[in-house]
């Protein structure tokens, strides 16, 4: 079983307490502050390498520290934001009842999350189909 992710709920969870477009929104709005994060640490990065002008021994190996930190957690954050948004992308596509056409109307046909996908049905006309991450 996979860990449990305080901050982003797993999509069968979401589809079943908020719906699936509230569950696409609030992945979109965590992958963009993941985007917001990698930038900020951008700029971290480029205020550290000002500041390795001068100074004492002591804090070039600060600002070497802080660089490699804003390095990582820049990395880690867009990592993260291609990872949320690609994966919100792939669930949207597939998120239109192919006999009815409606978009997002989904509740989870299956309990429990498997790793291979979840299985839903529309709201609207009943029909059934399985969502592939």
């Amino acid at each position: 079983m996979a860990p449990h992710n305080y901050l982003n709920r797993s999509l069968a969870d979401g589809i079943r307490k908020v719906g699936f477009r509230k569950w696409y929104e609030h992945e979109l709005l965590s992958s963009h502050a993941h985007m917001l994060l990698a930038l900020l640490c951008t700029i971290a990065l480029m205020a550290t390498l000002e500041l390795f002008h001068g100074g004492t021994l002591g804090e070039k190996l600060l600002n070497t520290l802080l660089f490699i930190i804003s390095g990582a957690v820049g990395l880690w954050a867009l990592r993260r934001y291609l990872y949320l948004l690609a994966h919100a992308e792939t669930l949207a596509d597939q998120a239109n009842c192919q006999v009815c056409q409606a978009y997002g109307l989904l509740n989870v046909a299956e309990d429990g999350d498997r790793h291979d996908g979840v299985r839903v049905k529309c709201r609207k006309c009943g029909h059934e189909w399985m969502l592939l991450p």
